[in-house]
């Protein structure tokens, strides 16, 4: 399931059909060989099964004394850096205890259904060049990490193989990659150090998302901006029943509930090792009900819904504590951040013409 391809995707061709069967057939040849081999370990599912979450190193781990390097002494000596501090772990970095709590809802859904394959698949995807890998490999396996698929492109944009792993998420802290995955339909966004250090839950896997722009389009936010909060607010009465657009993330939160059916299925509801929550700007009694008369329309339940009619969302996200929190708006992520909250920039719609992510 790719994020992000509403119903105007277009339809593949006999080409794409060929290539498609071919892929069918080199997968079947892989499994077959590797079926040989024993193991214990349980095998990444094939991408076309799995929800696919893409880290780049620096979302994944504490990178910021190598950029330090990089950026001032360039790539030779970054290189050689790494190199010589093969042995020294990472300490971890904003997207790291969000991939510690989809490994937990794994290692859940494994019990549950041992046989099946939709489940998280986290893929290392980095510009990083080769030689630095093994320090990767190695803080990956200091902290117990399932990171099965890395993708190291030595440079070169990681877009093509985010698409080729049907990726339905992709977590960077280089605002530029993101927005070109945003521009080529992966749901994406640009991760930020939380200021303060917080303890997450180690059995429930917490994701907090903001609506307009995130899990809807960002035509709100054009009314707001055209016709001013009352006419905003006219415009979300007259339309209550028309579903909004879908936004950028809304595949991601579909895949979320997807997982949580899983579980609900074998009776494990008071017991689901993920919660969601829509944390909004938007009032509830004046343009509430579109946002959840929307969300029923696409069959969707979200844990907690949060309207703050314009009020901080830091406070409310200190209660949450989310493994990670979406918004469109720098000024929210900031709010957040210094919080202790850690936050992803989804750089989609108008909001970005105000407020270039730095």
């Amino acid at each position: 399931t790719m994020s992000g391809s509403g119903p105007e995707a277009p339809q593949p061709s006999e080409e794409a059909e060929v290539g498609l069967q071919e892929a069918e057939q080199d997968w079947a040849a892989a499994k077959a060989f590797y079926d040989n081999l024993v193991t214990k370990k349980p095998r990444p599912p094939k991408p076309q099964n799995a929800i696919t979450v893409a880290v780049s190193s620096r979302a994944l781990f504490d990178l910021v004394e190598e950029r330090r390097i990089y950026q001032e002494q360039g790539v030779e000596k970054y290189v050689e850096y790494q190199q010589n501090n093969e042995n020294v772990t990472l300490k971890p970095g904003p997207a790291f205890y969000f991939v510690k709590a989809l490994e937990h809802v794994n290692a859940r859904l494994l019990e549950l259904y041992p046989d099946d394959e939709e489940r998280f698949d986290i893929v290392l995807m980095t510009n990083n060049h080769a030689q630095v890998g093994v320090r990767l490999i190695n803080s990956i396996n200091h902290y117990g990490l399932t990171i099965e698929r890395f993708c190291m492109t030595g440079g070169q944009s990681p877009i093509g193989y985010l698409t080729a792993y049907l990726t339905n998420l992709y977590l960077s802290a280089d605002s530029e990659k993101v927005q070109e995955a945003i521009e080529a339909g992966i749901a994406s966004a640009t991760m930020f150090t939380a200021n303060k250090d917080v303890s997450y839950s180690d059995t429930q896997l917490r994701v907090a998302f903001d609506g307009d722009a995130v899990i809807f389009s960002d035509e709100s936010e054009q009314i707001v901006k055209e016709q001013g909060l009352d006419g905003f607010f006219e415009h979300e009465q007259q339309n209550e029943n028309k579903p909004l657009a879908q936004g950028p993330l809304k595949g991601f939160l579909e895949d979320l509930g997807k997982i949580q059916k899983k579980f609900y299925a074998k009776n494990e509801r008071l017991n689901c090792p993920i919660r969601t929550y829509l944390v909004t700007a938007r009032s509830a009694a004046s343009s509430g009900a579109r946002v959840l008369k929307t969300l029923r329309s696409w069959g969707l339940e979200i844990d907690e819904a949060l309207f703050l009619a314009g009020a901080p969302k830091g406070p409310i996200l200190v209660k949450i504590r989310p493994h990670i929190f979406f918004d469109d708006q720098m000024f929210h992520i900031e709010g957040a951040q210094k919080l202790g909250t850690i936050a992803a920039h989804v750089p989609y719609g108008i909001a970005q013409k105000y407020h270039k992510s730095s």
